[in-house]
């Protein structure tokens, strides 16, 4: 689904927010349990105050029996459960904002996870900004809707079940009275949540749009200002940031109009209805009292209910936020990333990482005759491979193609003939059909992801660098000896310009590398696939943006791989794949040519020898 989907009805929204604020929180339950429990203890604290003051005006003040001792005594207890109560809901107040804390870094977490686990295809269809917003402005709003759920809602619904009980044990008849409140609050949520769910989710949604607008403008500062399109851009920005506003200010109005207004209102009709009931009875020095407990019950009711509704628009926000985040989760992830049926792919006959094993060496001796090792499979088998996007749109045609061990393959084709769609299916990017692509004697679906990526290295045509060292640009996490990373970078051919930087290795590289040339970012970029010691190295057009200096140190790099590592490179310039062993020709999504350079040279009016005149011609 695309990140910005409309809103499904309220009330699955509510039901999904809910089932993963549980989930989020499960870890958490012994906490919760307790917070409870005391919440009930300060709730019991809080109802006892007015009780005690009834008691001191029915005992105490009106037959005029001053008795100090007992009439300060009641006082302090009345000022010490108030505190104690206080005190107690500080303290829950810090338990459950600690519970929300950790949730949100648990949820979090899963979402982070579980965005670097979705498949390529997500990332087609979804914008950079929204998905940032995804994981931080929406996850955030999940602690506003644990701390609002579960302390504000929790305390407010407590506090007013013991309201009720103390103002039914004092007088039955006028708690039914306050208890016509409660379906007067739950009417007015419900037309709240009625006026103001459009809103909030469109305000929602038009804040990850103002994200990704920012996010899309910064990357894209250099051909904006050169397009002159600063005021377009501009003028884009302030309908989506208009469109917001208006949303906000739709959602307001209602918060505004049904919120704290008509609870104060209620609260103010409550009290007219309660003191005309009293009025109309013969007042007794009891009654004073019940009075007393009952004014001061009203506003611990009014309060609560006050509380609650007032979270409403927050609620709201952070319901809307939550099952934004809830959807991303039930996106389906990479099939790549389930456990995989074949979680070794080594043999025998491959003990060496990327050396062609002998063929037909005598290794045993049996009953006479010489037994032959088998000979290796090939590192990448294709066989009648088709795919398509979109279905009846083939992009690759019954592609069948077999790499061998160690090999220097090269494919080349005009935009659009298939090229980066196949070297995506080779790296699971895409799921190719069952049985289509083999990798070393194992269907490729069912390699283990963990197993797969060790031994398969990417050089891509942009190369991504962190705002990090040299060193953790090219280790990326994997905890490597320095020996092991220098040796990297001298295959690479990038250890002399990295020793040359001020620190060395220790060099911090600036936001994507923005200290170094695209040279020499995409020599780092080599360092850092060949860290990982793959058994197979493709490289995506790694030679098509750096000068003919680099690309000559990219060719020697690449030869002296040669028989070490199965190299697959996809190239736009046709002479970073001159020397390969194979150059395979791509047209329309098939396998218009193969052979050497010389081969394919010899082809009057073929497709290579077209392309490399055009290039030749060019230079």
């Amino acid at each position: 689904m695309h990140p910005d989907t409309p809103a499904k009805p309220a009330l699955a929204q509510t039901g999904k927010a809910l089932a993963l604020l549980r989930r989020a929180a499960e870890p958490e339950r012994r906490h919760l349990g307790w917070a409870v429990v005391w919440l009930v203890l300060a709730a019991a604290l809080e109802v006892a105050g007015p009780i005690l003051g009834k008691m001191l005006i029915d005992e105490h003040l009106l037959p005029r029996r001053l008795d100090w001792p007992r009439m300060a005594a009641m006082l302090g207890a009345m000022l010490v459960t108030g505190w104690v109560a206080s005190w107690l809901r500080y303290l829950q107040l810090v338990r459950l904002s600690g519970l929300a804390m950790r949730s949100v870094r648990r949820l979090r977490e899963w979402v982070y996870g579980h965005v670097l686990r979705l498949p390529m295809a997500f990332f087609d269809r979804a914008m950079t900004g929204q998905l940032v917003s995804r994981v931080t402005n929406d996850t955030e709003a999940v602690k506003t809707l644990y701390i609002q759920v579960l302390f504000v809602i929790l305390d407010s619904s407590i506090v007013l079940v013991g309201t009720m009980a103390a103002m039914a044990w004092l007088d039955w008849r006028l708690m039914l009275i306050v208890l016509a409140l409660v379906p007067a609050v739950v009417a007015i949520v419900w037309l709240y949540q009625r006026l103001s769910a459009p809103a909030v989710h469109r305000a929602r949604a038009l804040r990850s749009d103002i994200n990704g607008q920012i996010a899309e403008s910064i990357g894209g500062m250099s051909v904006l200002q050169a397009s002159n399109a600063e005021r377009r851009f501009g003028a884009r920005f302030g309908a989506t940031n208009q469109a917001h506003y208006k949303a906000r200010l739709a959602e307001l109005r209602a918060n505004a109009f049904l919120l704290r207004p008509a609870l104060d209102l209620l609260n103010v009709l409550l009290l007219a209805i309660v003191i005309f009931s009293f009025g109309q009875r013969t007042m007794s020095a009891v009654e004073v009292g019940v009075l007393y407990a009952f004014i001061s019950y009203i506003a611990r009711v009014i309060e609560p209910l006050i509380q609650i509704t007032m979270q409403f628009s927050g609620l709201q926000q952070a319901v809307v936020a939550t099952a934004r985040v809830s959807a991303l989760l039930e996106e389906t992830g990479a099939p790549e990333h389930a456990p995989g049926k074949a979680t070794a792919t080594h043999t025998a006959a491959h003990s060496e990482p990327g050396k062609r094993p002998l063929q037909g060496t005598p290794a045993a001796q049996g009953r006479g005759m010489p037994h032959q090792v088998p000979a290796a499979p090939p590192a990448l088998r294709i066989r009648h491979l088709s795919f398509a996007y979109n279905p009846g749109d083939d992009v690759l045609n019954d592609l069948n193609l077999d790499i061998a061990q160690g090999a220097f393959y090269g494919i080349v084709g005009h935009t659009g003939s298939g090229k980066s769609t196949l070297l995506s299916l080779m790296l699971r990017y895409y799921p190719a059909p069952a049985g289509a692509i083999e990798m070393n004697g194992h269907q490729l679906e069912s390699i283990d992801n963990e197993r797969f990526r060790a031994e398969v290295g990417l050089v891509p045509q942009d190369p991504f660098l962190l705002a990090a060292s040299a060193r953790e640009n090219i280790d990326m996490g994997r905890g490597l000896a320095q020996h092991e990373i220098e040796a990297a970078a001298r295959a690479a051919h990038a250890h002399d310009f990295i020793s040359a930087l001020e620190q060395g290795y220790d060099t911090e590289l600036g936001e994507g590398g923005s200290r170094l040339s695209t040279g020499q970012k995409q020599l780092i970029a080599i360092a850092r696939a060949l860290a990982g010691k793959p058994r197979l190295l493709l490289l995506d057009e790694a030679t098509s943006h750096i000068d003919s200096q680099t690309e000559q140190i990219v060719q020697v790099a690449l030869n002296e791989l040669r028989g070490r590592v199965t190299i697959v490179a996809i190239a736009h310039r046709l002479s970073t794949i001159r020397e390969a062993d194979q150059i395979v020709v791509l047209n329309h999504g098939r396998i218009a040519e193969a052979g050497t350079h010389e081969q394919l040279m010899q082809i009057e009016g073929g497709f290579y020898q077209r392309l490399y005149l055009l290039q030749q011609l060019a230079m």
